[in-house]
Order: structure tokens, then C-alpha cells, then sequence
């Protein structure tokens, strides 16, 4: 009779210390599991705006290009008329036309002309592939199409990340099961391997979400 009774409070005993550790994993997979998710709808915001921010910067890349193309058109017809100006020694008028240049045509013209090009075969072919001649809006829109790149990948690493903690989220509710399901069954090893299973994997999901960044 005694010898049932130990038996008994053997067997209560691992049973107690079996609920234990399951209500253990379940309260840590629990909280893994909903910071896990809280993560990846904060990185979900960041990958909106990101891609918002991309889009707008693209448009305005857009339009910047669309002056500078304007202006570029212009500054060529009236660097057209100068240099025919030039070539039949009409100086009044090229120095008309010189005067009344755009700042940066009219600074890449002095430049290119100090280059003797009428004279040296060498000489840049034009005003407009001398390095003084800058338009500015196209400065502009090279710099907002670098920062729309800049934002998509900001966008595409923040996709990324999300999916990653969702992932982690998937990972944890499997944890939840397992510590879950344990006590159901009657067999003690299948308890203990479904609790080890359980457990292999929480400790492995919080591997890596401890490297994972934080938004």
C-alpha cells in the first residue's frame, strides 16, 4: 500500500513539475509572440512611409527633370544664335547674346570659349559638356532620385524586417501548441518530447529575435 502511494506521489510529482514548465513556455511564448507581432505592424508603418516618401520624392525627380530639360532646349537655341554670331564675326550681336545668357550658360560659354574652340580641334564641342556648365534643377532632380532610392530601400528593408518578425510570431504560436498540448496526452515521454520539442524551438525564436532591430 505504501508502495502505491510513492508511487502515486512520484508520478504527481513530475506531473506538477511537467505543468510547470508548460505554463512557463506559454507565458513566454505568449509575450514573445505579441511583441513579435506589435514589431512587424510597427515595421508594416515603416515600409508605408518609406514607400509614400519614395513616390513623392520620384515625382518631384520628375518634374525637376521636366524643367531642366525646358530650360536646356532654350539655352541651346540661343547658343545656336551666338555661335553663329561668332562664326560670321558678328560681335555686336554675340556679345548681345553673351550678356544675356543664363548664369550657367553664360559661365560655361566664357569657359568654353577660353578653350579656343574655333581654332583647337581639341576643344570641347560645346559649352554644354563643360563641367561649368550646371543646370541647376537637374542637380536637383539627381539628388531627389538618389533620396527616393535611398527611401526604397529604407522601404524594402523594413518589408523585410516585418516579415521576418511575423515569421518569429508563427514560431511562437507553435510553441504555444506544443506547451499547449503537452498535458493532454497521457504518455509521459510524449509530454516530455512535446515539451522539449517546445522548448528547442521558444529558445531558438528568441535567438533570433534578440538580433533582430527595434522600431
Amino acid at each position: 500500500m505504501a508502495e502505491g502511494i510513492g508511487i502515486r506521489a512520484e508520478f504527481t510529482s513530475r506531473d506538477h513539475a511537467l505543468e510547470v514548465i508548460s505554463a512557463v513556455f506559454l507565458s513566454l511564448a505568449t509575450l514573445a509572440s505579441s511583441w513579435s507581432a506589435y514589431q512587424a505592424t510597427r515595421w508594416s508603418g515603416v515600409q508605408a512611409i518609406a514607400f509614400s516618401q519614395a513616390s513623392t520624392l520620384r515625382v518631384e525627380s520628375a518634374k525637376k527633370t521636366a524643367v531642366a530639360g525646358r530650360k536646356f532646349s532654350i539655352q541651346v537655341g540661343l547658343f545656336v544664335q551666338y555661335a553663329t554670331a561668332k562664326s560670321q564675326n558678328n560681335e555686336v550681336l554675340a556679345e548681345f547674346l553673351l550678356e544675356r545668357f543664363p548664369p550657367e550658360l553664360k559661365k560655361a560659354t566664357e569657359a568654353w570659349m577660353r578653350t579656343d574652340p574655333f581654332e583647337d580641334p581639341d576643344a570641347p564641342s560645346s559649352p554644354f559638356s563643360m563641367p561649368e556648365y550646371q543646370v541647376t534643377e537637374q542637380r536637383e532632380a539627381m539628388e531627389l532620385t538618389e533620396e527616393a532610392a535611398e527611401s526604397f530601400d529604407k522601404a524594402r528593408h523594413a518589408n523585410q524586417t516585418g516579415d521576418n518578425y511575423i515569421l518569429l510570431t508563427v514560431l511562437f504560436a507553435s510553441v504555444l501548441f506544443f506547451s499547449g498540448v503537452a498535458p493532454k496526452f497521457r504518455a509521459f515521454r510524449l509530454r516530455v518530447a512535446m515539451l522539449t520539442l517546445g522548448g528547442l524551438v521558444l529558445v531558438g525564436a528568441a535567438l533570433v529575435l534578440s538580433t533582430y532591430p527595434v522600431h
